[in-house]
């Protein structure tokens, strides 16, 4: 149970941090390999339609994020997205089971709808973050600290969806280590913007 929970922790939180990413990883690891095996629910991951959209949306994402302006429309647009992947994730990360449409009230009743919630959550909280470190870096930069930003923030979502996926102990660690990058990037933008402002004053 825990290993599970760390799974979808660390997958839910690498979609707050790029949608498609880890929704990408499920449906590829599962369709081509044998690390993964979806539960029914969730098998429509790997269908091959949903893989073809999934991964032209992620192309679309990944560019989009690196340009200034438009990263900050995309990250609004993102708001919706990402803890609505966050919360699939989850769920098929943990092997919760999607139920059938026809018996909608049975997915509240069976508290199927709980891991789902969760990965809502650790998505929103992760995409919020992710928000304020981009607005305090474009307030010093001017978004010219985006593209950098933005390939540091795949190359975690890649990370944890990967520890999430094949060593879920270690997305204690690799979380850390983004907690700590984003709150020492925030911290840095905001130091640099108080001095700017200062010797403006001056």
């Amino acid at each position: 149970m825990m290993l599970e929970m760390l799974t979808g922790l660390g997958l839910a939180s690498a979609a707050g941090l790029n949608a498609y990413i880890p929704l990408l990883a499920l449906g590829l690891l599962d369709r081509f390999t044998s690390f993964v095996e979806l539960p029914g629910g969730w098998a429509w991951l790997a269908n091959e339609w949903t893989l073809i959209i999934v991964g032209v949306l992620a192309v679309v994402e990944i560019v989009a994020d690196k340009v200034p302006v438009i990263d900050s429309i995309n990250d609004t647009i993102q708001t919706f997205i990402r803890p609505t992947a966050g919360g699939i994730v989850f769920g098929a990360g943990t092997s919760a089971q999607t139920l059938p449409i026809e018996n909608p009230a049975d997915f509240f009743t069976s508290n199927a709808w709980i891991p789902v919630a969760i990965g809502v959550v650790v998505a929103l909280v992760t995409h919020l973050t992710k928000s304020t470190t981009r607005a305090a870096a474009t307030a010093v930069a001017a978004g010219t600290a985006s593209p950098a930003l933005s390939v540091g923030e795949d190359a975690v979502s890649v990370g944890l969806s990967a520890a999430a996926i094949f060593a879920p102990l270690i997305v204690i660690l690799v979380l850390a280590v983004g907690i700590f990058l984003g709150w020492w990037i925030t911290r840095s933008f905001t130091r640099r913007r108080k001095r700017a402002a200062d010797a403006t004053i001056e």
